[in-house]
């Protein structure tokens, strides 16, 4: 019996002393690595949520080393450990539109007309998120807006690469406007919405679907940071941001590769910008460049790249980088000008601001309306945050809020 008793202190101690030393781990990284800039609001909350999940990724890796399982199972497993119980507004169910898994969210308040619709994308770097990991968001908007919410549990790189999120994003959206009277909504009030990678998403498919006559033209898209391109990570954002939890330039780079070939390899060739040839890139920079951000964005120590050439074995494994339904920034001025009423949020502190400012320009030029909100103070995720465990930030939810509120405005 004290040869058992011993054994459990000896590991208990050793899983204490484990415990403490990921977090020292933790902080050391986030605090040499990362940087918080004066602007932001709440700075100790937000070292806090992203020494949480470095250490999730750590426990990942250290899993994946020992065999269990992979480091990338592991954080989509611990994204989605909350589960909401019932909600007494809302009939929520899981089902099937194709192949596609959906969750819908439907008002129980009686009503004498037929709802908005919204297809939700989520977020996650198209590798990471699913329904469950923004159940609470989509709950939100469907309560607050009043609308029919359909989040879409789409395919995830690296094991099913571009373009199966497309595919299935876009597949679930015509099978919901084929048949928006089983859900009481009206067919002239759809929008799509998404978030990061779920914005990429969303911008994608209402570009697809701005062709079809044989649907109902979306009411709106509504993109909150949006990935955008991918032909350059030197904008000014991404050079002011670099460093900025919770989405690193080089994450960036390395989601928007998983996505593409499944995995990171030329990472440095993409970060410095010799993925694609110089001609190509000139050719992309009527939209694509520095030169129409606004300069008040510039303010934060932005230097000018220098363009690089692309080696041909490199570009071979890049090139579809420029299909619009990877990077929706590289549409056609034909194909913006049929896109309907657009939402768009941006952050100041996000690498993906520019992206966003530039998509704005381009809709504008081409005669599309535009409600823009920015969050001076805010950074990349902030919105998926406005309830995370007692570390939530109010800027986030005033975001959130604008989004309701355009909706509400349909």
């Amino acid at each position: 019996m004290a040869a058992i008793y011993t054994i459990l202190v000896l590991f208990l101690a050793v899983f204490v002393a484990g415990f403490i030393l990921l977090i020292m781990g933790a902080i050391n990284f986030d605090v040499s690595n990362s940087e918080i800039p004066p602007g932001m609001n709440q700075p100790v909350k937000l070292r806090i949520i992203h020494i949480i999940l470095i250490c999730i990724a750590v426990v990942g890796k250290i899993l994946e080393k020992i065999g269990i399982c992979s480091e990338i199972n592991f954080v989509r497993y611990m994204q989605g450990v909350r589960t909401p119980g019932a909600d007494q507004k809302l009939f929520i169910k899981d089902l099937c539109f194709g192949n596609v898994p959906v969750r819908i969210y439907q008002p129980k308040a009686p009503t004498s007309s037929q709802r908005r619709g919204v297809m939700f994308f989520h977020g996650g770097g198209w590798t990471l998120g699913s329904v469950d990991t923004h159940e609470n968001l989509c709950r939100l908007l469907a309560r607050e807006s009043d609308s029919v919410v359909v989040s879409v549990g789409y395919r995830l790189a690296p094991e099913h690469k571009y373009p199966a999120a497309y595919e299935d994003c876009l597949n679930a959206a015509i099978h919901f406007m084929r048949n928006t009277e089983h859900y009481g909504v009206d067919p002239a009030r759809i929008s799509v919405c998404g978030d990061s990678a779920g914005g990429n998403l969303a911008a994608a498919v209402s570009q697809t679907l701005a062709g079809r006559s044989d649907l109902p033209k979306l009411r709106a898209q509504i993109l909150i940071y949006p990935h955008l391109q991918a032909l350059d990570f030197n904008l000014p954002s991404y050079q002011q941001n670099q460093r900025v939890p919770l989405l690193f330039r080089e994450r960036s780079a390395f989601f928007a590769l998983l996505y593409l070939n499944g995995d990171a390899s030329h990472i440095e060739e993409v970060l410095e910008g010799s993925h694609i040839p110089v001609d190509i890139k000139l050719n992309y920079m009527k939209w694509v460049s520095a030169d129409n951000i606004p300069e008040k964005f510039k303010a934060r120590g932005y230097k000018p790249h220098v363009l690089l050439d692309c080696p041909t074995a490199v570009y071979e494994t890049m090139k579809r980088f420029c299909e619009p339904s990877l990077c929706p920034l590289l549409a056609e001025d034909a194909v913006i000008q049929q896109l309907p009423e657009s939402f768009i949020l941006t952050c100041e502190y996000d690498v993906l601001r520019d992206d966003g400012l530039l998509y704005k320009k381009r809709l504008e030029d081409n005669g599309v309306r535009v409600t823009w909100y920015h969050l001076e103070d805010g950074f990349h995720g902030i919105i998926s945050l406005y309830d995370y465990a007692g570390l939530s930030f109010p800027s986030g939810k005033r975001g959130l809020d604008s989004v309701v509120n355009f909706l509400k405005g349909l």
